[in-house]
């Protein structure tokens, strides 16, 4: 935590935010299990569309293999992603927006699944669950924090632009897991591992990954080989 509210005194913003997606991503990193990634990263679909930049994007770590990095950047199947954050300075309704654009730009990807085989057979296709999408932040801008004023931002923010969770160092956190309108607020004290726990039981929810297909993936890469 006081990694995260020191990061205040940097002056440039572009250093500030990469300083806190740094360290929302190592503490994610540290204290989910292993089946999850956490990476700063771009999500494509199958059918050749990408998200915006993701600051902060939990995925599985099964179907993403290395091959589809490039000259730094991460890029990861839609179909492997469980969350995605953006981070910035403060919480207020300018960047709540912002979030729930990336948010949405992530959302609105086609997601393929396949079914499995098993030693019962085959497995039929799952359907892709809900991503989770929120915001990080070192603090939360209005006097009343996660008062009627937040609601009534965050409340205005519907449909793929919907935000689900967000945290703010100085200020605490919120989360709707429970329904659309249901907030959940966590206490003063750790009021990171607070977040922290409740964005597990409900990465838990999600179980695990669609399969993916990937002969769709290399079709898109045929087809462009085409043209």
């Amino acid at each position: 935590m006081a990694n995260l509210k020191s990061s205040e005194r940097i002056t440039h913003a572009g250093d500030r935010g990469e300083v806190n997606e740094q360290h929302f991503i190592d503490f994610l990193r540290r204290y989910l299990p292993n089946r999850y990634t956490v990476e700063k990263a771009i999500v494509l679909d199958s059918l050749g569309n990408v998200s915006h930049s993701i600051d902060v994007v939990i995925f599985d770590r099964q179907y993403t293999p290395a091959l589809l990095d490039n000259n730094k950047h991460r890029y990861v199947p839609a179909e492997a992603v469980y969350a995605v954050f953006e981070c910035k300075p403060r919480i207020n309704k300018k960047y709540l927006k912002y979030a729930a654009d990336k948010a949405a730009s992530v959302r609105r990807l086609h997601r393929t699944s396949v079914g499995i085989h098993s030693a019962n057979g085959m497995l039929p296709a799952k359907q892709p669950a809900h991503i989770i999408a929120g915001i990080l932040a070192i603090n939360i801008e209005w006097d009343k924090g996660f008062g009627p004023d937040f609601q009534a931002a965050h409340q205005s923010l519907t449909g793929k632009r919907f935000l689900d969770c967000g945290f703010a160092a100085d200020g605490g956190s919120f989360d709707v897991f429970a329904g659309p309108k249901l907030y959940s607020y966590s206490p003063t004290d750790n009021a990171l591992a607070y977040f922290a726990f409740r964005l597990l039981s409900k990465l838990q929810t999600l179980a695990t990954a669609p399969a993916v297909d990937w002969m769709a993936y290399a079709k898109q890469l045929s087809d462009m080989k085409g043209r």
